[in-house]
């Protein structure tokens, strides 16, 4: 009940003003009852986001928030803004939207009053398909739709195959020897000292050429230690608490996977981009909010900064790159395909047989995966895709007078944001 009071307070107080109050009152009070909404995480599960949906008391209490934070919205004349609270007021409008788009599905859903949650992908859920197209549109950070992120896919994987061509040709072997080739036993490493060696003397590497990259190159030392966590087994690693795990459990390690890996998980990827944030003041309404567009799409879009760090000496480390590029890239079309088309596992199958050779083990489990956590796959090739789009298009214009560091800072000098305002932020002055 105390919520709710809160609640209504703050909605007859956003439709009582006399006059147009200061924005950063009205900023403030948004904050305020966006919290007092109390709105569970966005869930990596579908089901468990459908079990977490509200009340309709609840959903009908948000609609009447955000309705009020829409209508209110035009009174503030945004050239008018100060830089911040320009950039609250874009957030504020933007989440708004999206929150609506949400409230909309979820007022339908609370209707029906549903049981179950159908477990067999999104796809069959009633009103699946405007679901999914809401759920990309949040995961990736961006106003896409299924189509375009479907053509996208098809693009990024034609690219991918090329560059994984390229170095099978530079081997020598025609392309049954070059697959078989890949698992010969000096691709991996039993030794978890040796593992640990190589992560550190890769460690040692890049923080020598940060420099020509970056402009911050003193941050928080990044610990490597051996996974442990079972759970996570199925990855090769993971980044928690400046601290970078590799999972070495009951399989030798492939070496493939030493240079992109900490690339993308320590440095200049989520390591540095967390110790980045952290020295960033950010206001009380971007506090509200994380987008996994922006974070996952610079790990992925680090790993192309790899040879510029003195890492992927060899064709075959960069292989190890494109390895997982390449699973990234098939995931971005079968995951549309599979959650909004209602592709059959057999078709996403095929789909996956004809694009990625030599990796068949881990098929199913993904496509597994994407059933059950639509949308979350596209994050990571979007959103580096983005930022690669950005550079060319910088290098095109400035030419000479192009400064990759500048560059770096304008992606990472705001915090966490949608895409489209860290483009905003890359493109200003130009």
């Amino acid at each position: 009940m105390k919520i709710l009071f809160t609640l209504c307070t703050f909605i007859l107080s956003l439709t009582s003003f006399q006059s147009h109050p200061k924005f950063e009152t009205f900023s403030n009070q948004f904050v305020s009852g966006y919290k007092a909404l109390h709105l569970p995480q966005l869930n990596l599960s579908y089901v468990s986001g459908f079990q977490h949906i509200q009340s309709a008391d609840s959903v009908k209490m948000q609609f009447d928030f955000f309705n009020s934070i829409k209508k209110q919205l035009p009174d503030y004349n945004i050239k008018g803004l100060s830089p911040s609270q320009k950039l609250d007021y874009q957030l504020i409008k933007y989440e708004t939207s999206l929150n609506l788009q949400r409230i909309t599905l979820e007022q339908q859903w609370v209707k029906n009053q549903h049981v179950k949650v159908p477990a067999n992908g999104i796809v069959t859920v009633a009103n699946g398909k405007e679901w999914y197209t809401y759920l990309l549109k949040k995961w990736v950070g961006a106003n896409v739709t299924p189509d375009s992120v479907f053509r996208f896919g098809l693009i990024e994987v034609a690219k991918v195959k090329k560059h994984i061509e390229v170095i099978q040709l530079l081997s020598g072997m025609n392309e049954a020897d070059f697959y078989k080739h890949l698992n010969d036993q000096s691709f991996f490493i039993s030794d978890p000292k040796e593992v640990q060696q190589d992560f550190e003397h890769i460690k040692l590497v890049i923080n020598a050429n940060m420099h020509k990259l970056f402009s911050v190159t003193k941050i928080t030392d990044l610990k490597i230690e051996k996974g442990a966590d079972m759970a996570l087994a199925q990855t090769p690693g993971y980044y928690s608490d400046n601290t970078f795990y590799y999972n070495l459990f009951d399989k030798p390690y492939n070496n493939r996977q030493i240079d992109w890996l900490f690339i993308h998980e320590g440095v200049p990827g989520h390591h540095y981009q967390h110790c980045i944030a952290t020295q960033v003041h950010t206001s009380a309404v971007q506090q509200l909010f994380f987008y996994l567009g922006y974070a996952e799409g610079w790990g992925a879009y680090a790993e192309y900064l790899g040879k510029d760090l003195g890492v992927y000496k060899t064709p075959y480390d960069e292989l190890g790159k494109w390895e997982w590029d390449i699973v990234r890239s098939v995931r971005v079309p079968l995951d549309v395909a599979l959650n909004y088309y209602g592709w059959t596992d057999e078709k996403a199958l095929d789909f996956w047989k004809k694009n990625i050779k030599g990796q068949d083990d881990i098929a199913m489990r993904e496509i597994a995966r994407m059933r059950r956590w639509p949308a979350q796959v596209v994050t990571y090739k979007y959103g580096a895709s983005q930022f690669l789009q950005w550079k060319n298009t910088l290098q095109r214009i400035q030419g000479k007078n192009f400064n990759i560091k500048d560059f770096h800072n304008r992606i990472l000098n705001r915090g966490t944001l949608p895409l489209f305002l860290v483009k905003e932020n890359v493109f200003k002055g130009m």
